[in-house]
């Protein structure tokens, strides 16, 4: 395998990890900001933008998650 390939694979497992930090710190300040909807500061009734930016959150961490298994497994098997 050509140099040039080995640093296109790295670039791209690099990539794949910093989506899945990135994703995880959404869902973490999604997460935050649904808490504010429950006592003792709100009053247990979420927003529905709330409620959809938390899921969609929950949703591009596990995209990202499947990115990097396939990347994972691609390299386990010695196919990268």
């Amino acid at each position: 395998m050509s140099e040039q390939k080995h640093e296109q694979y790295r670039a791209e497992e690099a990539q794949a990890m910093e989506r899945v930090v990135a994703a995880t710190r959404q869902v973490q300040v999604a997460f935050t900001a649904l808490q504010a909807h429950y006592p003792p500061q709100g009053s247990g009734k979420p927003s529905k933008l709330a409620l959809q930016t938390f899921d969609a959150a929950l949703q591009a961490l596990e995209d990202a998650q499947a990115t990097f298994d396939e990347i994972l497994n691609d390299l386990l098997d010695e196919k990268r």
